[in-house]
């Protein structure tokens, strides 16, 4: 049974190990890079945030539930219905609307989360943003969702007052290669110092079997004023629309894809086939192809302008199909694919990989390509560069066992440091807290092993909590 008044607490030294001495270390390691300053280089927070001086959160349920889809996964799974939980219908069908009752329903199995990063990041950001100080349980549901409201009306509650607070540097968003990116120009103009840029994203308009994208294609030729009526206008498109995001700050582009399947397709085939997706007839291994030799693309436009090239595979998107069909994408219904590399990719390292000009950042869903190839490949190529533990891996274990599996072989410094990779803005500063943590532990580990000093110690917790993003992105 809940304990009405049980106390919320963050041990100062938690997530480190039991070991005395390791323990020791890592407080100390972890103390030089508490209070640094936040480099997010990959995430997905709306820019609209900070557009608008006066912009509010809302409700807490707005804040805190509706846009994390962490959250409502869980309790999908646990047989609780999207509806009940406030998620807009596709159908415009029944959902509920009081946020209380949301809020409720949410702190009643909140119990759910136990051990999950979701409760550490949620704990971290009641106590340490919203000053909680008891445990969100039914009986202290309520009295937290009244005094989280009373902050949210406050001005140092703000997004862009808490992009100040959190002590975040940088902050990049990820945009459609079809954004107009007025948000970004609004900030620019406003003469807010906080430094927000963009992320170009072409997915939308290379994958052919997405199901608006001809309706996409017709975007691109309407914001980079070129008719794309054929391949050769479709890359002047893309690159005029790369030039703008850079113009706008831009540092990175970033690509999803099923596989990181790559092909160098000649000029005559990559026209047949955009011409076949323009009649609606492109699919399967024909449209498989031309996203693999637009990942050749990416990377030849990535070494003449010099944006850095993401790459995201292995996601089985919108697994469950009458969730998506009911609620949209990217609705929690995702689901890691085994991911093969070597092979794959290896068009695209033959080609660029030893070029100065690229750096390639490889993000994986699957544990098992680590040591098998994504660290030798890594330890290798000097384009390619391994991100951090992503979506399902972001984790205090996930972190872990991507130091334990990648670094001797790689090397910490073909890693990149860490990526958030939120849209929940208020998660940004719990998630880069656990990230320090697992990493002052596991260099702590080194040093109580006798394979580090504590100098190279310092060197490197300083690193990996903030020099090597700032130098793989070029921030």
């Amino acid at each position: 049974m809940n304990n009405p008044m049980a106390k919320l607490t963050l041990a100062p030294d938690r997530y480190f190990g039991p070991d005395p001495r390791q323990k020791e270390i890592a407080l100390d390691l972890y103390g030089l890079v508490s209070h640094l300053p936040l480099v997010c280089p990959h995430g997905h927070v709306d820019p609209r945030l900070f557009a608008d001086p006066d912009y509010s959160f809302g409700t807490p349920t707005d804040l805190l539930i509706l846009p994390d889809h962490y959250l409502f996964r869980m309790l999908y799974s646990q047989g609780i219905s999207l509806e009940s939980l406030g998620l807009p219908r596709r159908d415009q069908g029944p959902v509920e609307t009081d946020h209380r009752k949301i809020w409720q329903l949410f702190a009643d199995q909140f119990y759910l989360f136990r051990g999950t990063p979701s409760s550490l990041w949620l704990n971290h950001e009641l106590h340490d943003i919203f000053g909680v100080q008891e445990k969100l349980t039914s009986a202290s549901a309520q009295r937290i969702y009244d005094l989280i409201a009373a902050q949210l009306t406050r001005p140092e509650f703000r997004p862009r007052a808490l992009f100040e607070r959190f002590h975040i540097e940088v902050l990049c968003s990820t945009d459609s290669a079809t954004d107009t990116l007025e948000d970004h120009r609004a900030i620019r103009l406003s003469g807010w110092g906080g430094r927000l840029i963009p992320t170009f994203r072409p997915d939308a308009v290379i994958n052919l079997e997405s199901p608006d994208w001809r309706a996409q294609i017709r975007a691109l030729s309407t914001v980079s004023g070129i008719e794309v009526n054929g391949y050769r206008a479709y890359l002047q498109a893309l690159e005029q629309r790369r030039a703008y995001f850079k113009s706008l700050g831009a540092v990175a582009t970033d690509q999803a894809s099923l596989t990181p399947y790559t092909e160098a397709l000649s000029a005559a085939e990559a026209e047949t086939i955009f011409q076949s997706g323009l009649r609606g007839e492109a699919a399967g291994a024909e449209a498989a192809r031309f996203t693999g030799h637009m990942l050749m693309e990416m990377a030849r436009m990535s070494i003449e302008d010099g944006l850095v090239m993401q790459l995201h595979p292995g996601s089985y998107r919108n697994h469950n199909p009458s969730l998506c069909e009911a609620f949209g994408p990217d609705m929690g219904a995702d689901i890691p694919i085994a991911t093969e590399y070597t092979r794959n990719l290896r068009p695209l390292l033959n080609k660029y990989g030893n070029h100065p000009g690229l750096t390639l950042i490889l993000f994986t869903l699957d544990e098992g390509a680590y040591t098998r190839e994504l660290a030798p490949l890594a330890g290798h190529y000097p384009a390619v560069k391994l991100a951090s533990p992503w979506w399902f891996h972001d984790s205090l274990n996930g972190i872990a066992r991507f130091f334990d599996q990648v670094m001797e072989t790689a090397g910490l410094y073909n890693t990149v440091g860490f990526h958030d990779d939120t849209r929940a803005f208020c998660s940004i500063p719990a998630r880069h807290d656990v990230w320090r943590r697992a990493a002052a532990n596991w260099i702590a580990g080194l040093v109580a092993r006798g394979l580090i000093d504590q100098e190279d110690a310092a060197e490197m917790i300083q690193d990996v909590a903030y020099r090597l993003a700032k130098r793989a992105y070029k921030l």
